[in-house]
């Protein structure tokens, strides 16, 4: 998928959100070496380091892997010395020279300005390639834009099945912003797969539940970061093979409940 800087990300990569330790490192290993090309990971999730072990030992070189990184609400809260202190130990720790992608990871009121400035300041010094945010809504997007030099190219959301964030995603794309889906199956008690609706649809095109919620997810036009499971790498990487019609497209679209995997999770609702 091409940024509205004229770089590229790939439409499909890998999530390590509560992959911890060895874990980690292999989990990033193993997906490069399966064909993955994109690795997302955050400061919050502890793991940078072992995603730079996983990223060191695929063999792959890094400059054909797209690295994302995210900006904690904690050290934003800190000031922007703490996170420009922040970007460099996540260069550190993922033992790398740039980052591909970096995010705010949430939008902390009064914080987002110097963060984004400091962001900035790393895109000039070329230690930082892309910029983007994390969990915005319209009127995040519009503050942001107000005084920001360089626009986000990625806003990373939360969509689902039931969870569709068609308004949202069409205000991005009408700023020239991609859109990346976060937790493309739910989470929590949120139970997208067994939808009967998706088993069906498994049947129908013979793949599995996954397959059709990711394709359903690539063929909006968005990028997706499913979760890392060796078992699943290839299975993951399968949903170019095959296309929806756009009356399944649509069914799946009318499952919509604006139902996120946590109330938490509502950038309007929690003190962010």
């Amino acid at each position: 998928m091409k940024l509205n800087n004229g770089l590229e990300i790939p439409q499909i990569g890998v999530g390590t959100w509560t992959l911890r330790g060895e874990t980690a490192r292999q989990n990033v290993r193993l997906a490069l070496q399966a064909g993955f090309r994109h690795v997302d990971t955050a400061q919050m999730y502890e793991n940078e380091s072992e995603v730079g072990q996983g990223i060191a030992d695929s063999g792959v070189p890094r400059n054909k892997i797209f690295v994302t990184t995210k900006v904690s609400t904690g050290i934003m809260r800190n000031g922007s010395e703490a996170v420009r202190q922040s970007i460099d130990e996540s260069l550190a720790k993922l033992n790398t020279d740039y980052i591909d992608l970096l995010l705010i990871h949430w939008p902390v009121k009064g914080c987002v300005k110097y963060t984004w400035q400091v962001m900035e300041d790393y895109v000039r010094q070329g230690k930082v390639c892309s910029i983007g945010v994390s969990n915005f809504n319209r009127h995040h997007l519009d503050d942001l834009l107000a005084y920001a030099d360089i626009r986000p190219v990625i806003n990373q959301i939360e969509v689902h099945p039931l969870m569709t964030q068609e308004e949202n995603i069409a205000y991005n794309h009408t700023l020239g912003i991609q859109v990346e889906a976060w937790g493309p199956f739910g989470q929590g008690n949120i139970d997208v797969i067994g939808h009967p609706l998706l088993q069906m649809l498994a049947t129908k095109y013979q793949k599995t539940a996954a397959q059709i919620v990711l394709r359903w997810i690539v063929q909006r036009d968005l990028i997706t970061i499913p979760r890392a499971k060796p078992n699943h790498f290839t299975e993951n990487l399968d949903v170019m093979a095959f296309s929806l019609s756009d009356d399944d497209m649509q069914a799946i679209s009318s499952l919509n409940q604006n139902l996120r995997s946590n109330a938490l999770n509502d950038p309007e609702a929690f003190p962010w």
